[in-house]
């Protein structure tokens, strides 16, 4: 999730007297925003301290350095540990609509949206139950079932419901729609939103979705497993120059530029993005017969058998002892995004951003019912032996097997953070609300299968299979060459909150949407992302397919 940084620090302002709060209150020329807000917006804002159904702690104007206008800064406490702000436009910006912010990770912040509160939107957003200063990463959970009903869906479910009501006391109205935006961990919570709590929104944008929360953390923990394992056998860093440094990832970009060899062209353009990597039939095996090492090392830029297995293993995605996988692979065309999230080499000190982040510490205090013990102090040292006694036992997450999911003890957590519920009944019929879910084919994080995997199922619950019925509410759109939330060789720009506007209030149903990428700040290609199943297809001028300047909206069609 891309987090907008925060607005400047509140300009606490004395009320004028009285007889003078109709004024326009302009210190200087100079003044910031804030400061030139009029006497009654202070008052107003400065007020919502004062509700007796809140728990407010602070309420003041600030400045907005995405917009020429102030705004008005709340934050409160949602018992027990659930900490959220709100940022409410002055009453003559305010566009009548409400939306909450979705989060990122684990979370444990606030985020700000500057640039959706200078549109006119009242947004709200919370640090989930937990502060990641005091609890980084996953060690929140740690034997917190409190802490981890939060993360799960109620702190959103509580954030809505409080920003509503300071929507309604800032203003004296109720907004007139609600949506929520978010991706990652915020695509998860908009689809545990729509269903758990069908009735918070008119609209809900829910961008490549952690849904299915524990087998992905757990595919994650075992794909590290994969690269760790037997002293890094199958590690896709080597040693180039013999010095006992894994310093060169070539291995993955020879890996990048045989499957683009291959299926590069299968849209029948040549640009270096897959437009539909499930068609992909690249086989490392024999695809990359040419660059086998003529034996076992790591030092020349050639592969050997255990990172050929690698490779097959991230394709085909983990499976437990009995081959039951439990999690889609990783999409072909997603591989240069392996080295940052999955690759230990010298560039991340030997720990990926897996590693550090989503899947590090996940199966110490987010998988289990009982928490099996606290992280190791070096999360990448494989050959660390866990403390077992004491009063707080360590677990290894190289210890963790896939076994443990198939065998049914991520059940507990995943009801309570798992968004899985095909059945949208309630939200996208009975409340007649609006889904798009939007997701980056080459996303190496999250990967784009599963969320085409639970449309479908949503598709067949709600809707008994008819795509048809389906597209009058809900869409999904896959971005080719996008990776998680944005980045990636293919189009990964727009607007994500507009069209669903559109779709809400004025019953225009997004057909396609228009995204682009950029180079150094030019956009260098456009495309429509298409309605799922349907895929854009070059329609421009004959025989100009390969030349960039024919990549653009206009020269592709959906079918």
């Amino acid at each position: 999730m891309i987090k907008i940084a925060p607005a400047l620090n509140i300009f606490r302002l004395a009320v004028l007297p009285a007889f003078a709060l109709t004024a326009a209150f302009l210190i200087s020329p100079t003044a910031s925003l804030a400061q030139q807000a009029t006497a009654n917006q202070i008052q107003a804002c400065e007020s919502l301290r004062q509700l007796r159904n809140l728990t407010i702690t602070e309420a003041g104007v600030r400045d907005n350095d995405q917009s020429d206008s102030a705004y008005c800064y709340v934050r409160g406490i949602i018992s027990p540990a659930i900490h959220f702000h709100a940022q409410l436009p002055l009453p003559e910006n305010f566009n009548g609509r409400f939306l909450q912010w979705g989060d990122g990770g684990k979370d444990g912040d606030l985020d700000f949206a500057n640039h959706r509160v200078a549109e006119g939107y009242a947004v709200t957003n919370s640090n989930t139950g937990h502060d990641s200063g005091t609890e980084p990463g996953s060690a929140f959970g740690f034997n917190n079932r409190q802490a981890e009903i939060d993360f799960g869906y109620r702190a959103v479910h509580l954030t809505v419901m409080a920003g509503k009501t300071l929507v309604n006391n800032f203003y004296n109205r109720a907004p007139d729609y609600s949506y929520f935006e978010g991706c990652s961990t915020g695509g998860r919570q908009g689809l545990m939103e729509a269903q758990r709590y069908p009735n918070d929104f008119d609209g809900i944008v829910a961008g490549a979705p952690v849904n299915y929360y524990q087998a992905m953390n757990a595919a994650g923990t075992w794909n590290l497993q994969r690269m760790f394992k037997d002293n890094f056998a199958g590690n896709l860093a080597i040693d180039s120059n013999g010095d006992g440094q894994r310093d060169s990832v070539e291995l993955v970009q020879i890996l990048n530029d045989a499957v683009l060899h291959k299926c590069d062209a299968n849209d029948g353009i040549r640009d270096g993005v897959l437009n539909n990597p499930l068609s992909c039939d690249f086989d490392p095996r024999a695809d990359l017969s040419d660059h086998i090492c003529p034996s076992s090392g790591n030092g020349a830029a050639c592969f050997n058998d255990a990172q050929i297995q690698t490779i097959a293993d991230f394709y085909s995605g983990p499976y437990d002892s009995n081959g039951t996988v439990i999690y889609p692979g990783r999409t072909k065309g997603s591989e240069l995004d392996w080295a940052g999230l999955f690759v230990p080499s010298a560039s991340n000190g030997m720990a990926p951003g897996m590693l550090r982040g989503p899947a590090g510490d996940h199966v110490n205090y987010l998988f289990y019912e009982e928490d099996p013990g606290v992280t190791i102090p070096n999360l990448n040292d494989p050959n660390y032996m866990p403390r077992r006694e004491g009063m707080n036992p360590e677990f290894h997450w190289l210890d963790f097997s896939v076994d443990d999911f198939t065998a049914g003890k991520a059940e507990l957590m995943s009801s309570i953070m798992d968004a899985t519920d095909p059945d949208l009944t309630s939200f996208l019929k009975s409340r007649d609300g609006k889904l798009i879910v939007y997701h980056g084919m080459s996303d190496a994080l999250s990967v784009a299968t599963a969320t085409v995997n639970y449309f479908n199922d949503m598709v067949d619950t709600t809707f008994a299979g008819s795509f048809s019925d389906a597209n009058d509410s809900s869409r999904l759109f896959l971005a080719p060459g996008m990776g998680h939330c944005g980045g990636g060789p293919g189009p990964n720009n727009w607007d994500k909150l507009a069209p669903l506007v559109d779709w809400v209030e004025n019953g225009v149903a997004p057909e396609s949407l228009t995204a682009t990428h950029s180079t150094d700040g030019s956009v260098d290609n456009e495309r429509l992302l298409c309605t799922f199943p349907q895929q854009a297809r070059y329609t421009g001028p004959a025989s100009g397919e390969n030349d960039s300047d024919n990549w653009v909206a206009e020269n592709f069609s959906c079918r």
